[in-house]
């Protein structure tokens, strides 16, 4: 009797690691995977860059037969398609791109059983009296994938009338599996999204909102061109996206950056079709660097290496704002946003936010201006504004935002703080900012009425100026010590903590006008050349194959090789990105690149810090010690701090303490000369813990006190046997 044959099933683990080149899932992508995998409806939100295609995917390539992937953007249908190749995987797309005979093939290989993923439009889907969806009838579709679910709500900030339609799945494929992605999607949208769909007993998958790799900063208006150039001469060579409000600014900017130099289209939904795809295209290859454009531009980009966004003008609301910053660093590489804010911004939008005929929806069109006037105002942490506002919780303060980067001076304002409150009480929170600051400055004005004049407050606040009190009264509503009720013309209003203040119980602490010294955030040190050497190799493959840079590679697995150097094909399958199938494509291209820089450069690989299993490793060789580490070596004996050495080189002080930690190994330098004694064990028993993981996740671990010079002198004397 012929023994039966086992199965091998493949796991979703597995394939994240083989197919895509991942050691973990994130966020909650185990979880709705599996869901899918159960045959369950599921509805998942999930920041841009979190990994939302991931979950559709890997179900799709554990499944018999296909997915079918319901995509509103031609542009976003042909990278995931694109990017899906790459890795081996059979995919294709069908929308209004491909002529007849084009589209005829795609649906052949469908009926073929060659697909695992189909892209598709939904006008398609139903197009025809539903000819398609027949077709879909004779074939074996293992579930369906609505991206960009948002757009069937009305309440969603880009609703698409063809997406009501999609309604019809669960009646025509009631035992087929259907997942809902999305963003952004506030309660509200979400309710909408989950009955419009119909989906059925769902389980709902609400990620984060927070883009930690995004760092926000907010700078005063006046000069913005000239603030603009500085800020791209700092960033050339990168990607970026610069919003404006107009179609007229977007041409105008992007004429005066290319007349300055710069490599800049514009984009705006008034161009010739050909001409905003060509822009696209362009920004996509990474052959031009900017684009400048209205918010026409966006939601199809799927590009992974934007490095920055720049708003030269205010978000309409703080949805708008959110959505457009998460194009940056979808690779989850630091990336910033920079908005250009002047209040005049906000009287100019309040003639586009009224609505005629619908008080209702001006009437929040004009609090959600204000709320996003408000955000550029804040001396707290920027991030902390934004997340609370979507309802998640934060810490106080994130490291990564103007206001947190800032050493800011206080003052004791706790008198200035009773006067506003006092005042308010006076008034009897029935008038707005203006007009209490007003109050308080004793005006004149013949607004002020009479009465008001009487009391005891008017006047109190005459030595402080308009500027000074309206700063500080919008602090103080910041603070939770004031509110602002109202819309179109809001209140000032009382809160829990305003008695508090006003009986001398509270002491309140407010920002001076100008700031101090600028913290600089701690990056994780990674070798420059070689990451500018990687990115030309990869746009060199990108341009043979006639592919977007990053569907090769993305930035994030550039960095990872510029900074743990891994010399063998054994060590690149560490790197995230190289699964199977781009290890065999690329490996040896890439391999050879970052061998040929560590031999010419005397580096030693650290992929020994990726290592995720607890297990130490010893080096068989000593390490190279060169004539610039030796240099660093007689000015440490000599009495010099790392800071001071880092500065007489014009070298970072982390490079100084690498250099330092080389001669561990030799007995050149005692461990206790680089961490102080009490934080050796505190750092060993974080590596006992967590193992050999990437620094960056050991120094968040151990917080800001310890320094990645530090818990790499620890790793290395570890390693050594210096320690134990």
């Amino acid at each position: 009797m012929k023994k039966k044959e086992s199965v091998i099933v493949p796991t979703p683990l597995g394939i994240l690691k083989t197919q895509f080149g991942y050691e973990a899932f994130r966020h909650q992508q185990d979880e709705i995977i599996q869901t899918v995998l159960d045959g369950r409806d599921a509805f998942v939100l999930m920041p841009t860059g979190g990994g939302k295609s991931l979950c559709y995917q890997i179900p799709a390539l554990i499944f018999e037969g296909v997915t079918v992937v319901v995509s509103p953007l031609i542009a976003l249908m042909k990278d995931q398609v694109d990017a899906l190749r790459m890795n081996g995987i059979a995919a294709a797309y069908l929308n209004s791109s491909l002529d007849f005979l084009e589209q005829d093939e795609v649906v052949a290989r469908l009926c073929r059983g060659e697909l695992k993923l189909l892209y598709v439009a939904p006008e398609k889907l139903f197009a025809s009296g539903g000819a398609f969806l027949g077709v879909l009838r004779e074939i074996s579709v293992s579930l369906f994938a609505i991206d960009e679910a948002h757009c069937i709500s009305q309440w969603g900030h880009d609703f698409r009338p063809e997406y009501f339609h999609l309604a019809r799945l669960k009646k025509e494929f009631p035992e087929v599996p259907v997942i809902a992605l999305t963003a952004t999607a506030d309660h509200l949208t979400q309710e909408d999204i989950l009955e419009k769909l119909g989906l059925q007993e769902p389980r709902v998958f609400v990620s984060s909102f927070n883009r930690a790799n995004i760092h926000y900063f907010v700078v005063p208006k006046q000069d913005s061109y000239e603030k603009l150039v500085e800020y791209l001469h700092k960033h050339k060579g990168e990607s970026g996206i610069l919003y404006t409000l107009s179609r007229k600014s977007t041409e105008t900017l992007a004429a005066r950056l290319s007349a300055d130099g710069f490599s800049a289209k514009p984009y705006h939904a008034g161009l010739d079709t050909g001409v905003k795809d060509k822009h696209q295209e362009l920004f996509q290859k990474d052959k031009i660097q900017i684009i400048v454009a209205t918010i026409a531009f966006g939601m199809g980009i799927n590009k992974s290496n934007v490095r920055f966004v720049v708003h030269m003008d205010l978000p309409k609301n703080l949805e708008s704002y959110y959505q457009e910053t998460g194009r940056a660093g979808r690779d989850g590489v630091r990336s910033e946003a920079l908005l250009f804010y002047g209040s005049g911004d906000v009287m100019k939008l309040k003639r586009f936010a009224s609505v005629e005929g619908n008080p209702e929806q001006t009437r929040i069109m004009l609090r959600k201006l204000g709320q996003m006037a408000d955000f550029c105002e804040l001396r707290t942490c920027r991030r902390k504004h934004l997340l609370n506002y979507f309802g998640e919780e934060t810490p106080d303060t994130c490291a990564s935002c103007d206001v947190c980067l800032t050493e800011y001076e206080t003052y004791d304002a706790t008198v200035t703080a009773q006067k506003a409150i006092s005042a308010v009480v006076r008034l009897e929170e029935r008038f707005g900012l203006s007009y209490v600051v007003d109050f308080l400055r004793g005006s004149k004005s013949e607004k002020i009425k009479e009465e008001h004049k009487e009391l005891k407050t008017y006047g109190v606040g005459a030595d402080i100026s308009k500027e000074e009190w309206m700063r500080s009264i919008k602090e103080l509503v910041g603070m939770g010590y004031l509110r602002q009720a109202g819309d179109q013309y809001p209140l000032l209003a009382l809160t829990n903590k305003s008695l508090a203040v006003l009986k001398g119980e509270t002491k309140v602490m407010l920002v001076k006008p100008i700031s101090t010294t600028k913290v600089e955030t701690v990056e994780e040190p990674y070798e420059e050349e070689l990451f500018g050497a990687l990115k030309s190799l990869r746009m060199e493959i990108s341009q043979k194959e006639e592919v977007p840079a990053y569907v090769i590679f993305s930035d994030a697995t550039l960095l990872e090789l510029a900074t743990y150097l891994p010399l063998s094909l054994d060590d690149m399958q560490r790197i995230s990105g190289f699964g199977e199938v781009k290890t065999a494509r690329y490996g040896e291209t890439f391999l050879k690149c970052v061998t040929t820089y560590c031999n010419e450069h005397k580096l030693d690989s650290k992929i020994s810090e990726k290592i995720s299993s607890g297990r130490k490793r010893v080096r068989d060789i000593k390490p190279v010690i060169n004539e610039t580490k030796s240099e660093t070596l007689r000015m440490f004996r000599e009495g010099k701090t790392v800071p001071e050495i880092a500065t007489v080189r014009d070298l970072t002080a982390s490079t100084i303490e690498n250099h330092l930690a080389s001669f561990l190994a030799l007995g050149e330098v005692k461990i206790t000369d680089l961490v102080p004694q009490e934080k050796i064990g505190v750092i060993q028993k974080a590596l006992g813990k967590n193992g050999y993981l990437p620094l960056k996740y050991l120094k968040d671990t151990l917080g800001d006190d310890y320094s990645y010079g530090e818990i790499r002198a620890v790793i290395e004397a570890t390693k050594q046997g210096i320690i134990v």
